[in-house]
C-alpha cells in the first residue's frame, strides 16, 4: 500500500473558504460527474443535511458534493452556496426539462465558541465550491478546520487547537483517501499507539480523567465543564474518496468501516453529544473488494486525523502542535 496525495484520486475537487478573524470556515468536496455515496453517523448530536438521501432504500443514486463546515446547525446554510455554484455549472439531477438539482450533503462541527460567534453562510459555501477549481489541498487551520479544537472534556481552557487533514493510499489501481475535520472532545493519538499528539492539557491521562468522573471532585469539574457547554463542542467529520466500483449499500458500509480510523486515533470518540459523521464517495471506476477498500479507508482516516492536529497552528488562545 503506497501513500499518495489525495488529489491523485481523479474525479474529485476539493475547495476551501474560511475567515481566520472569526474562526470558522468550510470545505467543499465536489464530484461533477456524480458519485455513488454513503454515510455513517456515530455521534449522538449531529448537525447534518440530507443524509437520509444516502440510505440504500431511498431514490437518489448519486450526489455531486459533500460540504464539511463549521457553525453547527447555523452553518447548514452554506450548503445552499455549494448548490448555487453547481447549478450555475449545469450540474445536478435532472428533474424537469432545463432544470437540474445538485445533490449536496453536509455535516458541521461546533466551532461557535472559538474566535467570534460566527458561521459559514451561503457566500462562503459558494466560495469553497469555486475554490475547488484550483484543487489545492490545505491542512491545519483551513476551511472547516479553522475553528476546530480537541481535548475539551475538562473545559476550553485546557483544550488545544486542531484542524483539517487529508491522507490517501493506493493498492494497484484502487485508490482510497480521506478528508477529516477533527473537533474532538478527547485526545488524539498516533494510530494504534499511546503517543499523544494533542488533547487535554493535563498531567492525567484520558483514562484517569474518565475514571475519576465517579469521584466527587472530578464530577464537579465535569459539571462545570458541562455548564460551560464544553462537552457540546465536539464532532469529527469527514469524507472518504475512492475510485472503487461499489453500490450505494456498499458505500454506506465503507463509511461505517472508515469510522474505525477515528477509534484508532481519538479517545474517547462517538460520545452522546458528539456529531461524528463520515461520508464516502466513489467514481466507480475500478472493480475492487470492499474489505480491501475498507482497510485502506481506516488507515486514510487515521492518518488524516494525525495530519489535522500535527498541522494545527496556535490560534484563538489555543495551542497548536505545529507551533510548539
Amino acid at each position: 500500500m503506497k501513500s499518495i496525495p489525495i488529489t491523485d484520486i481523479s474525479g474529485f475537487q476539493i475547495g476551501y473558504a474560511d475567515n481566520a478573524a472569526l474562526g470558522t470556515g468550510c470545505t467543499a468536496i465536489l464530484c461533477r460527474a456524480g458519485a455513488v455515496a454513503g454515510c455513517d453517523v456515530r455521534g449522538g448530536g449531529p448537525a447534518t443535511r440530507d443524509t437520509d438521501l444516502l440510505a440504500p432504500k431511498n431514490t437518489v443514486e448519486a450526489i455531486h458534493g459533500v460540504l464539511l463546515s463549521g457553525g453547527s446547525a447555523f452553518g447548514l446554510e452554506a450548503g445552499t452556496g455549494v448548490m448555487k455554484y453547481l447549478s450555475e455549472q449545469g450540474i445536478g439531477m435532472p428533474v424537469t426539462p432545463g432544470v437540474s438539482v445538485p445533490i449536496v450533503v453536509q455535516a458541521d462541527i461546533f466551532d461557535l465558541a472559538v474566535g467570534d460567534p460566527a458561521w459559514p453562510d451561503v457566500a462562503m459555501g459558494y466560495a469553497a465550491a469555486k475554490d475547488s477549481e484550483h484543487n489545492v489541498i490545505r491542512h491545519g487551520n483551513a476551511g472547516a478546520g479553522m475553528g476546530a479544537s480537541v481535548g475539551k472534556i475538562l473545559g476550553p481552557e485546557k483544550a488545544m487547537k486542531s484542524g483539517i487533514g487529508t491522507a490517501a493510499f493506493e493498492c494497484g489501481p484502487l485508490k482510497v483517501g480521506a478528508v477529516v475535520v477533527v473537533n474532538a472532545c478527547g485526545d488524539v493519538f498516533a494510530m494504534d499507539s499511546d503517543t499523544r499528539l494533542a488533547g487535554v492539557q493535563s498531567d492525567q491521562s484520558m483514562e484517569e480523567i474518565m475514571g475519576m468522573l465517579y469521584e466527587t471532585e472530578a464530577s464537579r469539574a465535569m459539571e462545570q465543564a458541562q455548564d460551560a457547554e464544553a462537552s457540546r463542542k465536539n464532532t469529527t467529520i469527514g469524507c472518504v474518496l475512492t475510485n472503487g466500483q461499489f453500490t450505494k449499500a456498499q458505500m454506506n458500509k465503507l463509511a461505517s468501516l472508515a469510522q474505525n480510523g477515528l477509534s484508532r486515533t481519538i479517545r474517547p470518540v462517538n460520545m452522546t453529544l458528539d456529531g461524528d459523521t463520515l461520508f464516502a464517495m466513489t467514481t466507480g471506476e475500478v472493480p475492487a473488494p470492499l474489505d480491501v477498500a475498507g482497510m485502506m479507508a481506516v488507515k486514510a482516516v487515521a492518518k488524516a486525523v494525525e495530519t489535522a492536529v500535527n498541522e494545527a497552528e496556535t490560534a484563538y488562545g489555543l495551542k497548536g502542535r505545529k507551533s510548539q
